[in-house]
């Protein structure tokens, strides 16, 4: 059962019609509830198995919620979106039916439920605090799953409890509840984030116009939901940041390889470590074989090193991909924008190590690696907020190195730990961006891997010549691309709300400078400045385009500045007998005065030359391009 719980000032709603055939008889088509725990509810078809024991964990789960946040008044709420494996309509109605019963039996509460079956218009508000919208999932205890030794880890992981506590910089590890987050607003939001394992989408996020005004990406309506299209300016971007990481990977030592988006279900490794993650698949059939779409570049690259001859003089071994792509199966309601995708490109670079202390080691290197891609690309430690996540024991074992995470971190981080190991790392990270929606987004991430490397039986030789497993570490080194860009336009969203200008990144806007002639009489001048600027050097490439239409001088300003162009440079007069050129920058930093074209040259490039070089994009005349989005 799927449980979606929204604290709100009011929930009402009105019929409208059939859902169902037979939907559940009423007399009464409306309803409203003031201050009310509104509960959206999806049964599922595992509790069919178990419907009085899914009732139970639900009434137990929301009860909880509702005193811990005072309240009386209990909307339930039939809600199908929330899961694709419903259970029938009959055992549905009997669920909930019998929810209502129960929870009237649980205190002095106001219980109302909106039938089920039916359409629904309703109207809702969120009070909009960290704990007004959480969800859950009850999985009763009488649940039958598949065969397979992975099923008790199932089972395990879905009983496991977390703790949450902040560790500060220099060691001071305190609950949640009773750190102070003053000046921390960010890692508060981020914590209760974490804590409360809430996902779904309310409400669309700021960088969703911002990637369609810019027309950097829109939906794809004949695709699968989370499948974007991507214009040519976001195209641009894309290939930009593949490039860079792809390039600090390569510098870090990474080999980079290329593996198959598919793979058989039936392979005896592979079979095995799906059981850990059904929901996420993409399945499609061949020649009477079931296959699945990978989920990441993990199944290739280990499949690699499975048949490779290792020695321990070739570790640590970095094998590096980006996956374009990697395909999963998210939730509908989690799907917004840019931020949560089904189809996404992964940069993913797996190290082979042949002990933790060679782990650990490597761990540090791929930490400083992953803050310094983020900062180049644009995302600096103020941005971002950290989890680390492992076990007590290990934690107890490993404190000062941890520790020394926090403080190059430079703020305290968000760290969850377990009293044992469920999952197959041991220790992993992650640096998260926090929207304006208070939603968390992770994009760097490493882990150290101690199972893998004996599931997929990889071996290396040893120096007393003896064959071993090595440990394996997963590292991203900025997340998924399409999430950077997500987060980069969500920071100006924040720049927005605050009455600052936005802007891309310099190596990183479609268009860097754009020529403006004040009449068409100038339209040659600007052609011969754009030459002279785009041929002053072989290596170095600056993107720059002119405005030839057939607009006033102000209104191509305006629209450069809603294209968020770094450098505007109109031309008139003064340039042609001058030969000089004074551009408007729109952020202070990017310089200012005035140039000789040369000049301005080495400006740009002296900004731009450690990144990637590509070229314009759009065609060079703003007259001869086709308008993507409307």
């Amino acid at each position: 059962m799927k449980l979606l719980l929204i604290h709100s000032d009011f929930i009402e709603y009105e019929v409208k019609e059939k859902a169902i055939p037979q939907p559940e008889e009423i007399t009464v088509k409306s309803g409203r509830l003031e201050e009310a725990l509104t509960v959206f509810v999806a049964v599922e078809k595992v509790d069919e198995k178990a419907p009085v024991q899914a009732v139970k964990e639900a009434a137990d789960a929301i009860v909880k919620m509702a005193e811990q946040l005072k309240v009386c008044n209990i909307m339930l709420y039939p809600y199908a979106h929330l899961s694709s494996s419903l259970a029938s309509a009959k055992v549905g109605k009997e669920v909930l039916v019998n929810l209502e019963a129960e929870l009237k039996t649980r205190g002095a509460y106001t219980i109302k439920r909106s039938p089920f079956g039916w359409y629904k218009a309703f109207t809702i508000k969120c009070k909009g605090h960290p704990l007004s919208e959480l969800s859950r999932e009850i999985v009763p205890t009488g649940e039958a799953k598949s065969s397979g030794e992975e099923t008790e880890s199932l089972k395990q992981e879905r009983k496991l409890s977390s703790y949450w506590y902040i560790l500060s910089e220099n060691g001071t590890l305190q609950e949640i509840d009773a750190f102070n987050f003053q000046g921390h607003e960010n890692l508060k939001k981020f914590a209760f984030y974490e804590k409360e394992k809430s996902r779904a989408v309310k409400q669309e996020p700021p960088h969703v116009k911002l990637m369609k005004s810019l027309e950097i990406a829109d939906y794809e309506p004949a695709s699968d939901a989370g499948n974007m299209r991507f214009y040519p300016k976001g195209r641009l971007m894309k290939s930009l940041l593949e490039e860079y990481v792809t390039e600090r990977v390569i510098d870090y030592g990474g080999m980079e390889v290329e593996t198959p988006i598919m793979y058989d279900m039936d392979h005896p490794t592979l079979s095995k470590y799906l059981a850990r993650f059904p929901a996420r698949q993409y399945q499609i059939e061949s020649d009477k074989r079931k296959f699945f779409l990978r989920f990441a570049a993990c199944f290739g690259q280990f499949l690699m090193a499975h048949d490779a001859t290792i020695s321990y003089k070739d570790l640590p071994l970095k094998l590096y991909e980006l996956t374009r792509y990697s395909f999963r199966r998210e939730q509908s309601g989690e799907l917004t924008g840019l931020r949560r995708l089904r189809a996404f490109t992964m940069p993913d670079v797996h190290a082979m190590v042949s002990d933790m202390d060679m782990a650990m080691d490597e761990f540090v290197i791929r930490y400083n690696l992953c803050l310094s891609v983020l900062d180049n690309i644009g995302i600096t430690t103020d941005d971002i907020e950290m989890a680390l996540r492992t076990t007590k024991d290990f934690y107890e074992k490993n404190k000062a190195f941890m520790v020394g995470l926090a403080k190059k971190f430079g703020k305290p981080v968000l760290l969850e730990m377990w009293d044992e190991r469920i999952f197959y790392f041991i220790l992993k990270y992650e640096f998260n961006f926090v929207d304006t929606s208070d939603k968390a987004s992770a994009l760097s991430t490493d882990q150290i891997d101690i199972e893998n490397g004996e599931r997929y039986d990889i071996t290396f030789t040893d120096k007393d010549g003896v064959r071993k497993h090595p440990y394996i570490l997963h590292c991203s080194p900025s997340g998924a691309i399409e999430r950077v860009i997500y987060a980069l336009l969500e920071k100006e969203a924040i720049k927005i709300s605050k009455g600052q200008k936005p802007m891309l990144p310099l190596w990183l806007s479609p268009t860097q400078v754009r020529f403006i002639p004040v009449t068409d009489e100038f339209l040659p001048d600007c052609e011969r400045f754009n030459s002279e600027l785009t041929m002053l050097s072989p290596y170095y490439v600056i993107r720059s385009d002119i405005d030839d239409r057939e607009e006033s001088v102000s209104k191509k300003i305006r629209e450069a500045e809603k294209e968020w162009i770094p450098y505007i440079i109109v031309i008139g007069d003064r340039e042609r007998s001058s030969g000089t050129v004074t551009p408007r920058c729109r952020l202070p930093e990017l310089g200012g005065g005035e140039y000789t074209i040369a000049q301005f040259h080495e400006h740009v490039i002296a900004r731009t030359r450690i990144y990637p070089q590509k070229k314009l994009p759009l065609p060079l005349y703003l007259s001869k391009r086709p308008k993507f989005t409307g």
